[in-house]
């Protein structure tokens, strides 16, 4: 029995002997030569088999869940998409070619241990690659079982308000690696080292456009494409597989983790699915981007939903969600939950209260904000091991941080779905960041992260009359989305609202002088007001629940 069957408490009713075929050949449409391994059981002649399309190589520790799958009695073809790992071609960063699943299928149709059970598995990038599968119908394809990943990628990856450098770059640095390293697992580990110092001078590299030679010492063209393209440019509709949700298997289980920075997207994917038809399994669990997968839960959940799907047994169905701070798993036949969104006024004492504020006037809270110092960020949604809930004591500390805070809190508040915020701001220059990060603060004042989310605001309509905004005297309406959360804060803890114009390296810092992110190089500080009276109700919504269990 494999070693993470053991480890997740999934072992087999009947454990089948498996073989394994590798540096398989396979025909792109095009002609390209891609390389596959298979994981096949040896006592069974056309088994249901699982495909799953990667560039982050084979041959390695992603053997072992092929392995896994295997021993249960299904075939699974892993393949390396092309430019990578042995495979002709070359790599396009986030852009898939179709000729690759063109390819592939019809030469899975001519081979005698092929059935007419197909499905597909994996996260991120090889999830990604099951939304691009579905550009073609696929009559064998009965499930796909997706981990944190959308169906689109400007959007939920690159401008999630803000340009996201530091997870951009962050990728950019993990796929060099693996490629100057031969995927080497050990080679790989000693870049570690030194990567996060080597990751930290290139986001503040200007102009942005050279970041890339920062990083890997080479120039990157699919890195310089990103910077280039606004979110809503076409160069991004060969990233954008929306429009493949119709063809979509009959069966999706999808798995997202409340610190991932493709969860909001992949909501968005989830009700899509539904709508056309597709019986859906959402899962969400304590996690950041890539680990949910490899936990007990994430595992057992997914096979369940694989063994229902292909072998007939009774899957899981609904939604399941993990509520952090409650510690504990909850059912929902739909996503959101019923729940009641409650507003939370910003106070001009540094309040934060279920009351708005009773002053006509009252004087705004200010801050200045300085890109060559720009305000940092930990844990949240960020690529990597540094995501998740982190203490942010040392940047509330910080000139250019203001916090809105609760009085201890005389029972829990149990908050599940959608989070937003408005400010009525005014700033000296019209190109500013507004930052939003909804906090948990114990009795010892530990602030912890919960969910944030950032806006950037252009010129306003009105900027030749006045350069700081376009509502009377200059001020203007910041709307932000955060992150959605399941999330009780505890009786006797607090909730702190924090406000900011950066959020670095998570997102890249706004300069403040409009010119193309590829290209500038000057910084221009900034001067910010936060309204808070009678006319100018700043506030955070919490999707209050009752009754969930």
């Amino acid at each position: 029995m494999t070693f993470l069957s053991r480890l997740y408490g999934v072992r087999p009713e009947i454990r089948h002997p498996v073989r394994v075929q590798r540096d398989i050949a396979i025909p792109a449409a095009d002609g390209v030569r891609l390389l596959a391994t298979r994981h096949y059981p040896a006592d069974l002649r056309q088994p249901p088999l699982i495909l799953l399309r990667s560039p982050y190589g084979r041959g390695n520790a992603l053997d072992r869940m092929p392995a896994l799958l295997a021993e249960r009695g299904y075939q699974v073809l892993y393949q390396s998409l092309r430019g990578t790992a042995g495979s002709g071609g070359r790599f396009d960063g986030f852009t898939i070619d179709p000729a690759d699943a063109d390819g592939t299928l019809s030469w899975l149709r001519a081979q005698p241990w092929f059935g007419d059970q197909l499905a597909t598995w994996g996260a991120s990038y090889l999830g990604l690659a099951q939304w691009e599968l579905a550009a073609r119908q696929i009559p064998e394809w009965k499930i796909a079982l997706i981990q944190d990943a959308p169906s689109a990628f400007a959007h939920a990856f690159m401008y999630p308000g803000a340009f996201a450098l530091g997870n951009a770059l962050g990728w950019v640095q993990l796929v060099d690696t693996m490629f100057t390293s031969g995927f080497s697992t050990v080679r790989q580990m000693l870049a570690a080292f030194t990567a996060g110092r080597t990751l930290r001078r290139a986001t503040m590299r200007l102009p942005v456009g050279e970041a890339d030679r920062e990083l890997t010492g080479h120039a990157v063209s699919w890195f310089r494409e990103w910077i280039a393209h606004d979110p809503d440019d076409v160069y991004w509709a060969r990233t954008d597989h929306r429009a493949n949700t119709g063809r979509m298997p009959p069966v999706v289980h999808l798995q997202a983790g409340w610190h991932d920075f493709f969860l909001p997207s992949m909501l968005d994917d989830h009700a899509a699915l539904q709508a056309a038809g597709r019986t859906v399994r959402l899962l969400v669990g304590p996690w950041g981007h890539g680990r949910g997968l490899y936990t007990r839960e994430g595992m057992r959940d997914a096979l369940a939903a694989l063994d229902a799907a292909l072998f007939g047994a009774g899957g899981p169905s609904g939604v399941r969600l993990f509520v952090t701070g409650a510690e504990r798993w909850i059912e929902s036949p739909t996503w959101p939950p019923a729940h009641q969104p409650s507003p939370w006024y910003l106070q001009p004492d540094g309040r934060l209260s279920r009351t708005a504020a009773a002053a006509v006037s009252a004087a705004p809270s200010r801050y200045r904000y300085d890109p060559g110092d720009p305000t940092p960020t930990v844990g949240g949604t960020a690529v990597g091991l540094s995501a998740g809930p982190k203490d942010n004591r040392a940047i509330e500390a910080r000139a250019d941080v203001l916090t809105f805070t609760t009085e201890p809190l005389a029972a829990d508040v149990e908050a599940i779905g959608p989070v937003r915020v408005r400010l009525h701001v005014r700033s000296s220059i019209p190109h500013v960041d507004y930052f939003a990060r909804v906090r948990e603060v114990n009795p010892r004042g530990r602030s912890v992260n919960v969910c944030d989310g950032i806006v950037r605001m252009q010129a306003p309509s009105a900027a030749l009359q006045d350069p700081r905004g376009d509502g009377p005297g200059g001020v203007r309406v910041a709307d932000i989305v955060l992150w959605p959360l399941a999330h009780r804060f505890r009786r006797g803890h607090r909730i702190r609202l924090q406000i900011s114009s950066g959020a670095h390296p998570r997102f890249g810092r706004n300069p403040g002088t409009g010119e193309p992110l590829a290209t500038g190089r000057s910084l221009h500080p900034s001067e910010h007001e936060i309204f808070h009276d009678r006319d100018h109700p700043s506030a955070v919504w919490l999707p209050i629940t009752f009754g969930v269990s």
